[in-house]
């Protein structure tokens, strides 16, 4: 696989592919190394409203982090469904998804 923003190769291992709404796509993939290590690369793709294609952003996330992002990124989601909007309805958007995929 050639990665597209530097032109080297990355073999995918793993993919998988999260739908935000009508512009919004969130990619996540497991990627490999030249030496057989493994890191994440968390791609969000947003359509353009012009319709001039997408607009992409790229984190790479390397194994020595995993953990602590992890932590952190749950913390920061902790923070807001406690804290910033303890009575908002988070599930809302599942059920609509599960909805959406039944029609």
């Amino acid at each position: 696989m050639v990665d597209q923003d530097n032109g080297k190769n990355h073999d995918g291992v793993f993919s998988k592919r999260l739908k935000a709404g009508k512009r919004r796509t969130y990619f996540f993939d497991v990627r490999t190394t030249k030496s057989n290590d493994y890191y994440l690369t968390i791609t969000e793709s947003k359509k353009r409203f012009d319709d001039d294609g997408y607009e992409r952003h790229k984190l790479f996330l390397y194994k020595e982090d995993f953990n602590r992002f992890i932590e952190h990124l749950s913390e920061a989601v902790d923070h807001v469904k406690t804290e910033l909007l303890p009575d908002y309805d988070f599930d809302e958007f599942s059920r609509r998804d599960e909805e959406s995929e039944d029609s």
